[in-house]
């Protein structure tokens, strides 16, 4: 045995016990004939003691070693003089008796503390020092903790977790595939899953009836800070349940995680949003919650001919920020700065101070009347003291998204956005279909096997676009966490969605085929759901970003700087598969 005890779990209670310890040198210190050393594992960090006096060698021993050393030492629990109220372990040390050199290391190129000198680009490079980082750690034992606990829950809940093939056929119609090519199939393809979804389906026509699975997923996707190329899933299926069953239970789950992880009760029931009034208040079908801010439509109130901007929108929506009628015009520059960003696009900004002292000062004074500022103010539910911020614009969705973009920023830069705070919600009655302007057709906003609302369903033939979604999603503190749909089981129906996506016949059986003809052995009403697994640890840890919570991710770039992935591929591996590497015409064009 290379230890006998862990750093972690020694206290003054075990006074007097000789242990072994194995571990990383996590720093050294030589004070007159003592050297000290903090030694670190996966469980904490202990304070090992060289005494010059009673070992020399020893001791001498003990100064040559440098930061990340592996060791082994033996040594007697003793009180600590001076403790540490910092540590778990600071009222004990160890008396080094022996020490046992497993490995040396170089000078690693980052400190390996909570408050590392490391960027993110180096410490990717090197992830598997990071990940020795307690800051780093935690959130893979929180990721750890949570898996369990989810497959506790269903367990208990009489799922089954099936594990489904990585190697699939190409599916289009969403994200873009990663694709594998086939030495055995010359000119074939397989795509790894971007999800699960028509095998979950095919295992309920198998007669399983709650199926679950923590599911790797992959999508050739632009990344962000909640994207990954490869990422999990919580995926769930279940047979003969409508809406209310599946938001029943996995609310159920949401609050055993939240109260059994964090400590944290939800409420009993759940707030549904539709989805046309979040957008309506909110510009977003993930609203944060945490903070207000709503947005108020102004059309009636500010087009009076007098302002050609807002006389000629389709849309005016504001938001009240109270007590920042304070703000100097180099801020109010900067926010208007900030919405006219490419990423959010829009053409300016308008603000109204209402002043602590009742005076009204606005960027378009010359062009309205203080009656009307003051029925702005009435209506925005703005004090003394608010600032009202309002964009406007040619349509209605888009300026909405805007100003959900401003009132985010807004909520970050008077700090509402609480990370220990949790404001958790379910968005339903989705649109069945969005517009592409890429396309210049109808795309299913979810996926093509969405059950369309009942009721809606003779809308289908002439305005699909107004169709409403057996859908939701389950949003926590502005982040889609999960969402999932009732899924269409009649054959009969499939077929006019994949004709309305413009799907032929022919093109639909050779892409689904699969699936169409497995529904005519007696396929169950059957809904299912996702939740993104980083996402919700990432929340829990509070998080900005899911990648400290991957222990490999990969970085903006879709890189795996550790690996150096990807790379390019021997040409006798490229000979194998009969592909040819053509890269002319991109050279060309750069």
């Amino acid at each position: 045995m290379y230890r006998t005890n862990t750093c972690g779990e020694l206290r003054l209670s075990d006074e007097g016990r000789q242990v072994t310890l194995a571990g990383w040198v996590q720093r050294s210190r030589k004070m007159g004939g003592m050297t000290f050393i903090d030694l670190r594992d996966r469980y904490g960090i202990t304070q090992l003691v060289f005494n010059d006096d009673t070992d020399s060698a020893l001791c001498e021993r003990a100064n040559k070693l440098g930061r990340e050393y592996c060791i082994q030492v033996t040594g007697t629990v003793r009180e600590r003089e001076s403790k540490n109220s910092k540590m778990p372990t600071g009222d004990i040390e160890i008396i080094a008796e022996r020490l046992n050199v497993l490995s040396e290391s170089v000078t690693p190129p980052f400190t390996i503390e909570d408050n590392t000198d490391g960027g993110d680009d180096i410490r990717m490079k090197y992830r598997y020092l990071d990940l020795r980082r307690s800051a780093v750690r935690r959130n893979l034992e929180l990721r750890h903790k949570m898996t369990i606990a989810i497959r506790n829950f269903l367990d208990s809940k009489d799922f089954i977790e099936v594990e489904t093939p990585i190697l699939i056929g190409s599916t289009p119609e969403g994200a873009r595939d990663f694709v594998v090519p086939s030495r055995m199939n010359s000119g074939q393809f397989y795509a790894l899953p971007q999800s699960p979804q028509t095998l979950k389906q095919l295992l309920m026509v198998s007669g399983f009836d709650r199926y679950f699975q923590i599911a790797k997923c992959f999508r050739d996707e632009d990344l962000r800070a909640d994207r990954q190329p490869e990422f999990t899933q919580i995926d769930c299926e279940m047979s003969f349940v409508d809406q209310e069953d599946v938001i029943d239970l996995f609310e159920d789950m949401c609050r055993h995680l939240f109260k059994e992880l964090l400590g944290v009760h939800l409420p009993e029931r759940l707030q549904q949003m539709p989805w046309h009034e979040a957008m309506r208040r909110f510009g977003s079908d993930k609203p944060d919650l945490r903070f207000g801010m709503e947005f108020v439509e102004l059309m009636d109130v500010l087009q009076t001919g007098s302002f050609p901007v807002f006389d000629q929108a389709k849309y005016i929506g504001g938001i009240c920020v109270p007590g920042c009628a304070g703000y100097t015009r180099k801020q109010l520059d900067q926010l208007t700065d900030f919405v006219k960003r490419p990423q959010v696009g829009a053409k300016g900004l308008v603000y109204v101070k209402y002043n602590t002292d009742g005076t009204i000062k606005s960027s378009v004074d010359k062009f309205y009347s203080q009656e009307t500022l003051l029925a702005l103010k009435e209506r925005m539910g703005a004090n003394d003291g608010d600032l009202v911020l309002i964009l406007s614009g040619d349509n209605a969705n888009k300026t909405r998204v805007q100003l959900c973009t401003l009132r985010l920023e807004m909520g970050d830069r008077l700090g509402l956005r609480d990370k220990n705070r949790f404001e958790c919600l379910w968005i339903v009655d989705f649109p069945l279909f969005e517009w592409s302007d890429e396309e210049q057709r109808l795309m299913a906003t979810h996926h093509p096997f969405t059950m369309p609302n009942p009721d809606d369903i003779p809308l289908l033939d002439e305005h699909p676009e107004q169709v409403r979604a057996k859908a939701y999603d389950f949003v926590c503190n502005g982040i889609e966490v999960g969402g999932g749909s009732l899924r269409i089981h009649d054959g009969k129906l499939q077929a006019k969605m994949f004709d309305i996506l413009g799907f032929t016949p022919e093109r639909a059986m050779a892409q689904f085929g699969f699936l169409i003809n497995a529904f005519k052995y007696g396929a169950p009403p059957h809904a299912g759901l996702a939740f993104g697994l980083d996402r919700f640890v990432s929340i829990f840890a509070g998080l900005d970003s899911i990648r400290d919570c991957i222990a490999f991710p990969k970085n903006n770039s879709g890189r795996d700087v550790m690996l150096d992935a990807p790379s390019e591929l021997d040409p006798k591996q490229l000979e194998e598969l009969q592909i040819k590497v053509d890269l002319h015409q991109e050279n060309q064009q750069n």
